[in-house]
């Protein structure tokens, strides 16, 4: 038997939707976009005729109440996700939200309630998890091929101008919910800490060097993981040769990615330590060439759906990444050491990524 079509609908038709769009359309197979909603129904109107949808809503109530559908992308500003998160789930819809899936850890525990109501989940994109090197990454450590990780550097240094944050709800924490910790180099961490696992500590500092923001426009952290890895995490708005860089050194061998907004397999590079250059074959042998993004983890989702299994990335594996981000502002904004587990519901930096504010408000 062939596998039904699911049935998809795009909420929000800004910028990051035309990505959500290619991804359904690249798996035309086994899905179909079927509505667009957008609060401004020209604009719903205009992405529904550039991505042949036939339909299209100016709120999510109209779609949920007009339209039976299997999975709805939520590319709305972060503000809103929980709230359309939830009625989606109030309808046993399932959710691919864009990130950062929430503003607080206080709010995606309030998302986490939700979805244990529900017949539905919610996946969080994060989607340089799903590119074939880094599911390779995770193989050759779960079966032991590199050794212990040992230490990793996470790089997201970019550059964003002064008239990239003159849209209001930029550089804010009450509607974007951080600078480039929460809304940029989430992506790369995220991809880290897929592959070292939970982390258990971190010291950090933030600082607005030169953007006109309310938010940090460059982070930086030292963490330590449960397994005994030690990592370096730098978030930058800032940086004229943009990069996006993670390396991992292990006992027998450094994997390295360099990119910038998405990887394939030439962008990783692998060097053995002296006496285990079967590393290398290890690595490259049978080894497929699937890009990073949201066409291979909508792939991933589908597959879930299919086997009746958990969607990826689900909520309690994308809270360990925003713990991380509130630990970070938590310990810049504090000049102090965060645990994982210590920011408690209900505690300033539970209740807002900023906590009670930045120290130059």
């Amino acid at each position: 038997m062939t596998e039904r079509k699911h049935r998809i609908a795009i909420v929000g038709t800004g910028g990051i939707a035309g990505a959500h769009a290619t991804a359904v359309t690249a798996l035309a197979d086994r899905a179909e976009l079927v509505a667009a909603v957008d609060v401004d129904p020209a604009r719903a109107k205009e992405f529904a005729a550039e991505w042949n949808i036939p339909a299209t809503y100016s709120s999510l109530t109209d779609l949920l109440a007009a339209e039976q559908v299997d999975l709805v992308h939520l590319c709305t500003p972060p503000k809103t996700h929980v709230p359309l998160a939830a009625e989606c789930l109030a309808a046993d819809v399932d959710v691919y939200m864009e990130k950062p899936p929430t503003l607080s850890l206080d709010e995606f525990d309030e998302l986490i309630a939700a979805e244990e109501k529900s017949a539905a989940q919610v996946a969080c994109v994060f989607q340089h998890r799903f590119g074939s090197g880094a599911v390779r990454l995770r193989e050759l450590l779960a079966n032991d091929v590199l050794g212990r990780p040992l230490v990793a550097l996470c790089n997201t240094v970019w550059y964003r101008d002064d008239a990239y944050f003159a849209v209001p709800w930029r550089g804010t924490f009450d509607v974007e919910g951080g600078g480039p910790t929460m809304g940029h180099g989430i992506h790369q961490y995220d991809l880290l800490l897929s592959i070292l696992g939970p982390w258990e500590k971190v010291t950090a500092l933030a600082a607005r060097q030169a953007r006109p923001t309310q938010t940090e426009d460059v982070s930086m952290a030292l963490v330590t993981f449960e397994n005994g890895a030690v990592a370096s995490i730098v978030n930058s708005l800032v940086s004229a040769r943009q990069t996006s860089q993670l390396r991992f050194d292990c006992e027998n061998a450094t994997v390295e990615l360099e990119h910038l907004y998405g990887y394939r397999n030439p962008d990783w590079t692998i060097t053995p330590a002296p006496g285990h250059e079967d590393v290398a074959a290890a690595w490259s042998t049978g080894l497929p060439d699937v890009a990073s993004g949201h066409t291979a983890q909508l792939a991933a989702i589908l597959d879930a759906k299919a086997a009746g299994e958990p969607t990826p990335v689900t909520l309690s594996e994308a809270r360990n990444t925003l713990e991380l981000a509130a630990a970070i502002y938590a310990s810049a904004f504090t000049d102090k050491p965060i645990r994982r587990g210590e920011l408690a519901h209900g505690t300033p930096y539970a209740e807002r990524m900023g906590g009670p504010g930045a120290p130059w408000s």
